[in-house]
């Protein structure tokens, strides 16, 4: 279905409206939340894992490869408007269970952490470094996301690759304790199936 056709059906055009309204309030709340969990005390986990090299930097490594994916991302997705909003709908529910997260699982980060500066928590927030934004890598998240909603083979298979490869650079900078990275695909693909299951309920015929 193209976007003439997808904005002429009225279901299809409020259920849009609705989620960028719900994206947007999801994405404020956000920022204001990770200012919070900056303010609060935490623990460092012990990692036998990291502990087992020093941290390198790969931020532009991480960056490079979370940007080409978004970028790649958009284009393939902006011709299918149902898809798009679809994966706009899962990644709201990923950031909300993010959060709650994040709320129940008070952590410092890693001692010998290499801060990845990102720019559009910078851009988009107050300004501040994060670094207690850990429980789960919203990075690796983010990357398995689009893994999910992506129907081209090749294209499914890169941001597989991708997922694995940041995955393992945030490990390789200690951004990230190693259960941050390893649970986040497990709670990504959950929203996922949660927000597949919502759909296929409203659009089961009544009777």
């Amino acid at each position: 279905m193209n976007w003439r056709l997808f904005l002429r059906n009225h279901k299809l055009r409020l259920e849009l409206i609705t989620t960028l309204i719900l994206l947007s309030g999801t994405l404020f709340g956000l920022t204001h939340f990770l200012d919070y969990v900056e303010t609060r005390a935490g623990v460092v986990l012990p990692d036998p894992v990291l502990a087992l090299f020093n941290p390198i930097n790969l931020t532009w490594l991480i960056f490079g490869l979370i940007y080409f994916s978004l970028i790649i991302a958009v284009i393939i997705l902006a011709r299918k408007p149902e898809k798009l909003m679809f994966a706009l709908q899962v990644y709201i529910l990923f950031v909300l269970v993010r959060i709650a997260a994040m709320y129940l699982v008070p952590v410092n980060p890693p001692q010998q952490m290499i801060r990845l500066d990102d720019p559009f928590v910078q851009f988009f927030g107050t300004g501040k470094m994060l670094t207690k934004d850990l429980f789960f890598s919203g990075h690796t998240a983010t990357l398995f996301l689009l893994f999910l909603v992506t129907e081209n083979k090749i294209v499914k298979s890169l941001f597989l690759v991708f997922t694995i490869l940041v995955g393992i650079s945030l490990l390789l900078q200690h951004v990230h304790y190693l259960i941050d990275v390893f649970a986040a695909p497990f709670f990504t693909y959950a929203c996922y199936r949660a927000v597949l299951l919502v759909h296929k309920h409203i659009n089961q015929p009544a009777g």
